[in-house]
């Protein structure tokens, strides 16, 4: 096989990073598509953006059942709030390369730099990522494969490694520069994009785990949206912030509270615990009502 005939699945987030793998890649020789991962905690906008601008095909994979199975043992532990950094990284290349083996591919490529982030991706967690996915050998990380061993299509010259590069640590210098010589152009500041990462959202998604669990899709999507309230008999209240917030609240199924006449928030309790949750619930809308009375009438943990 000729190296213009190498295939590689390269996950791209959107980001600088994941734009800029692809095309080193492909003038490397390789021919590249991308995947993207999404779950309740990350989705795919920035990636299918970034995939258009690039002109590749871009693959979206439900990966909502392995974070949960994550979130909720993580082997290698949480980063800084509840984010399975090392382990969901691992089971990302993991099903990338599960999709590598079905679809013909040659390696599964990431926009990882070694010491970029000082926990993820210094080089004993690249080694550990690697080990993990079960991928040794079909590793590719472009930016930084000069500083690590040589991988199966660099060995067999699918890859030409003269192209790809050294970069390492926090600095993005040349990754800025590279991006004005490689035409990408478009790409956000650095940032996690992961609500795993968010202390705020985190507290709401303990919260959900040590009650109702999270088994539950629609819970898991609807953490993003109001105020939340526990009450003492274990219900909890999703209180809109807004009008949109108020519209998507009001549609769901479960318990629906809201003022007639009264400008103020709807409230919605999935599951009632009893009635007594029920009548504080309806205190809760009252407080947080224009003119509403009832703030002394109830008595609940807010969560965030």
């Amino acid at each position: 096989m000729s190296a213009s005939t190498c295939r590689g699945l390269s996950l791209i987030s959107g980001g600088l990073d994941s734009q800029l793998a692809v095309r080193v890649l492909e003038r490397a020789g390789a021919a590249v598509e991308g995947v993207v991962f999404v779950s309740p905690f990350f989705g795919s906008a920035g990636a299918e953006k970034a995939a258009a601008a690039l002109g590749v095909r871009l693959h979206i994979v439900d990966f909502t059942a392995e974070e949960i199975a994550l979130v909720e043992n993580p082997p290698h532990g949480f980063g800084g709030a509840m984010n399975p950094c090392i382990d969901c990284h691992a089971a990302m290349i993991r099903r990338a390369g599960e999709m590598m083996a079905e679809r013909g591919f040659d390696f599964v490529a990431t926009g990882e730099v070694q010491g970029q982030r000082p926990m993820s991706q210094n080089r004993q967690s690249l080694g550990v990522v690697e080990k993990s996915s079960g991928l040794a050998g079909r590793l590719v990380r472009p930016l930084s494969a000069k500083l690590l061993e040589p991988t199966i299509p660099e060995l067999e010259g699918k890859l030409d490694r003269e192209m790809l590069l050294d970069i390492s640590g926090r600095a993005r210098d040349r990754q800025i520069a590279l991006a004005a010589e490689l035409g990408v152009v478009d790409y956000p500041s650095p940032a996690g994009g992961c609500k795993l990462t968010e202390e705020g959202f985190c507290r709401k998604l303990k919260d959900l785990k040590d009650h109702e669990g999270l088994g539950n899709r629609r819970l898991l999507e609807l953490l993003v949206v109001g105020r939340r309230f526990r009450l003492p008999d274990g219900s909890s209240v999703i209180l809109g912030r807004d009008r949109a917030e108020n519209a998507v609240l009001g549609a769901e199924k479960g318990t629906v509270i809201a003022l007639d006449g009264v400008p103020g928030p709807t409230a919605l309790v999935p599951v009632a615990k009893s009635e007594a949750d029920l009548d504080l619930a309806r205190g809760i809308v009252r407080a947080w009502s224009r003119g509403g009375t009832g703030r002394e009438r109830y008595h609940a943990f807010q969560i965030c």
